[in-house]
């Protein structure tokens, strides 16, 4: 009887371009200028990308833009989380329990911790202008930076790819 091998590649490589920015305004307010600037239409998804780590329940504010003409999808995501963790110690008498709050910070990118949003851009065209799209960018007054990122580089990609 003969024996055969079944062998499953990664044929589910999605091709896309991450553009990583350093911006200190609020998401709503950050989409708003891409909106502005970029000459773009992104909306606030009904549900945010939404993550279970370390027993929290993260949910990441997630913008997208579909360009039926050009082929092209605009994902505008959130790279930080921040909620408080509340403790209440009992140290055994009535009235000396301790509570204490601490901050904490996860990441949709980790290796990406300095960015504070991550715009994915997906298209069926192998001609974007990214450069343009950078320079632009980096025109509006409230971005500090914003730089294209090598995705074969980061460890946790797949935490891009949610269709």
């Amino acid at each position: 009887m003969a024996n055969y091998k079944l062998i499953l590649e990664d044929d589910f490589k999605d091709e896309f371009s991450l553009i990583a920015i350093h911006c200190s305004v609020e998401a709503y307010k950050m989409a708003f200028l891409l909106n502005q600037h970029l000459s773009l239409q992104l909306k606030r998804r009904r549900t945010d990308l939404d993550f279970s780590k370390h027993g929290l329940e993260l949910s990441f504010p997630w913008f997208e833009f579909e360009d039926e003409f050009e082929y092209t999808t605009y994902d505008l995501l959130a790279n930080s989380f921040k909620t408080i963790n509340a403790r209440t110690i009992a140290s055994g008498g009535l009235f000396n329990d301790e509570a204490s709050a601490e901050l904490i910070t996860e990441y949709l990118i980790p290796e990406l911790k300095s960015a504070d949003y991550l715009l994915k851009i997906t298209s069926e065209s192998q001609k974007l202008p990214i450069r343009k799209l950078l320079m632009d960018l980096n025109e509006i007054n409230q971005v500090i930076s914003a730089y294209t990122v090598e995705i074969e580089q980061l460890k946790s990609k797949n935490n891009l790819i949610f269709d």
